[in-house]
């Protein structure tokens, strides 16, 4: 039988098949992904075939190829990746100013992933209603960054009926995977848009400003008028896998445009001479902390910075 995996517990998959019916799976023998070492060898949304033994216990035995996903560097095995979702028609990267702060860092190096696997992101940000004027001028100025490169950048405040009206129509026949660090209100988003979710909600650590995980494991979850929302774990930090340095430029939409005028085919944009990137970043268009997240990536080889926050 094949079906879409739903849910994601640790241990157990939830399949649903494509006649309507749901079965609780585990992964047969010692499945792995090809090529690919991966924390979990069967992530939300892919496509299955499962095999019902005579016991009556299912187990999925074989994935269908991927058109896409979104893939981090594991935050506790430093050598192995973790697949957030797949088969995704786009992102929605939740994200706020204050209460807690979202990092550009965190924000470029989701984005750089998202481009390597080819899906479309918007950004989403959010608990507008709690800033004041200095942090509103902030949020204005990072909206104004991402739009200018290309980005969908929008607007919420998670309770209000306004905010549905505004995301449903994006969200409807597509398959979206929504993602941000803890305690930016994703769970709360989820509950105005889907009404009886009934996610789990939890107030952010005012000692220290960050939010807390209240999402333990990644679901799929019907959209009204068809389509579905992926709910996942807040992370924390986000470790990029698998990315060779000479195509990182790639990844940064605003890099990329000035890096074909270089002196250098092979310009690393630090150091070189006739740098055109180097040269735009001193003319102000490019903006510091895209550069700054560019750096860092570029820093990656450096494994044991996967065990911090970024």
């Amino acid at each position: 039988m094949q079906g879409l995996v739903i849910k994601n517990t640790g241990s157990w998959y939830i399949v649903r098949t494509d006649d309507g019916s749901s079965y609780e799976c585990k992964v047969k023998g010692n499945f792995r992904l090809r090529g690919i070492r991966s924390t979990n060898p069967v992530a939300v949304g892919d496509r299955v075939d499962i095999v019902v033994n005579a016991e009556g216990r299912a187990f999925i035995k074989e994935i269908a190829d991927r058109s896409n996903y979104i893939i981090r560097r594991s935050s506790n095995l430093s050598k192995q990746s973790h697949i957030l979702a797949a088969n995704v028609d786009q992102a929605f990267l939740v994200v706020t100013v204050n209460y807690p702060e979202t990092s550009t860092t965190f924000i470029d190096r989701f984005l750089a992933s998202a481009e390597a696997y080819r899906v479309p992101v918007v950004l989403v940000f959010n608990k507008c209603d709690l800033l004041d004027e200095a942090e509103q001028q902030l949020q204005d100025y990072l909206i104004a960054v991402y739009e200018s490169i290309g980005y969908s950048c929008l607007r919420t405040n998670a309770t209000d009926s306004v905010t549905r009206k505004q995301l449903l129509p994006l969200l409807q026949g597509r398959t979206t995977l929504f993602s941000g660090n803890s305690g930016v209100g994703k769970s709360t988003l989820l509950n105005t848009l889907i009404p009886g979710a009934n996610l789990r909600t939890a107030a952010i650590s005012e000692a220290h400003n960050k939010g807390m995980h209240t999402t333990t494991f990644s679901e799929m979850l019907a959209v009204e008028g068809g389509g579905w929302l992926i709910d996942t774990p807040g992370i924390k930090g986000f470790g990029t896998f698998d990315m060779e340095r000479a195509e990182l430029t790639g990844y940064f939409r605003d890099l990329f445009h000035y890096a074909g005028q270089c002196r250098f085919d092979n310009c690393t944009h630090t150091h070189e001479p006739g740098c055109a990137v180097l040269q735009a970043l001193e003319e102000h268009r490019i903006a510091p902390s895209r550069y700054q997240s560019y750096l860092s990536m570029l820093d990656d080889k450096d494994e044991s910075k996967y065990r911090e926050a970024y």
